[in-house]
């Protein structure tokens, strides 16, 4: 009787064993995996903000991957390797969306939003939701969030000030690849110049190009200032970067599921505001205090200059109708 209670004990001892051996695996497959794909470097305050205020709040229900630095898919590519299935998010510059949803372009047009203020004040309006559903639509991603990266820049090699868009004539200006930034470029007064962001740096150091365009943060992280004689504030761009998920990504989850990864994507949208705003209110002395010049050009003339040239671009004719005075007229 002792042997066999004995080999009942021993049996049901290994069959717990394997439960729990085999219990492991399966509780961590039952993790959602996000695979994320950035071009800022892992250093950067915009990738640490992700990974403490959305990485970190999605808690133990998720398995979020981000990689950084261009490392895993190159700028420009992400949202394709969206809808290819090979990537469940990014943070896409609005005229990513330009060759598939024309209409989007108007996001990144110059001098759109007044300031930072107008610019969050339009989004939570409403005025551009069907403007966001037709992206959607196409693009089969679903658009969690818009956190503020900054407000874009010139910053130049040389020494030569700049007051009006014609001071720009010959200045080859970086800017990223695809016809919505080019024209910003141009519009500016500038010769576009198309380069990988990972590139500029060397760029600039050598020579290859005479500036470039970006929020003060990104100047500061990428140490562009070791390289630059001026910052001009243009003040052209008011940029904020489309924090999505791919829509087949979003229909696997579970309703509790969904609503965490929105609320940790506003959690990261209001945090990376926050931390941008700080940043550029220090930044001008900071940029001051590397020796750049840094002031303001003739902004009225700038904004004039560039509104005209997108009056008569082709870019223009995808808009939607009335959209622009919309946007324009929210308080």
């Amino acid at each position: 009787m002792l042997i066999r209670k004995f080999t009942v004990a021993l049996a049901c001892g290994v069959a717990a064993i394997s439960a729990s051996l085999f219990s492991a695996p399966v509780q961590a497959a039952d993790k959602v995996q996000l695979i994320y794909s950035d071009t800022v470097p892992e250093t950067d305050i915009r990738s640490v903000t992700l990974k403490e205020q959305f990485g970190k709040c999605l808690g133990d229900q998720f398995d979020f991957k981000p990689y950084f630095g261009a490392t895993l898919f190159k700028q420009g590519t992400e949202l394709t390797a969206i809808q290819r299935g090979n990537l469940d998010m990014a943070s896409l510059a609005i005229y990513d969306f330009q060759n598939q949803a024309p209409e989007s372009s108007i996001l990144g047009a110059a001098y759109l939003f007044r300031d930072y203020n107008h610019m969050r004040a339009t989004w939570k309006s409403g005025v551009l939701n069907d403007l966001v559903a037709g992206m959607e639509g196409k693009t089969k991603i679903k658009l969690l969030a818009n956190p503020y990266i900054g407000t874009r820049e010139l910053n130049l090699r040389g020494d030569k000030k700049i007051s009006v868009p014609a001071d720009l004539a010959g200045v080859k200006l970086r800017m990223p690849g695809g016809e919505g930034w080019q024209f910003v470029g141009k519009a500016l007064g500038a010769n576009p110049t198309p380069m990988a962001f990972t590139e500029v740096y060397t760029a600039l150091q050598t020579g290859a190009i005479d500036g470039q365009d970006n929020p003060l943060p990104a100047d500061k992280a990428m140490k562009f200032y070791e390289v630059t004689k001026q910052i001009v504030m243009t003040n052209h761009l008011v940029a904020n970067n489309q924090f999505v998920i791919s829509q087949a990504k979003w229909q696997s989850l579970a309703p509790d599921q969904q609503k965490k990864v929105q609320d940790c994507a506003n959690n990261f949208e209001k945090a990376l505001d926050d931390v941008t705003l700080k940043q550029e209110a220090e930044l001008v002395d900071f940029f001051k205090a590397q020796g750049l010049a840094v002031y303001a050009p003739d902004n009225d003339a700038f904004r004039k200059h560039v509104l005209g040239e997108y009056a008569k671009s082709p870019l223009s004719k995808d808009w939607p109708a009335g959209l622009v005075d919309k946007i324009s007229a929210v308080k």
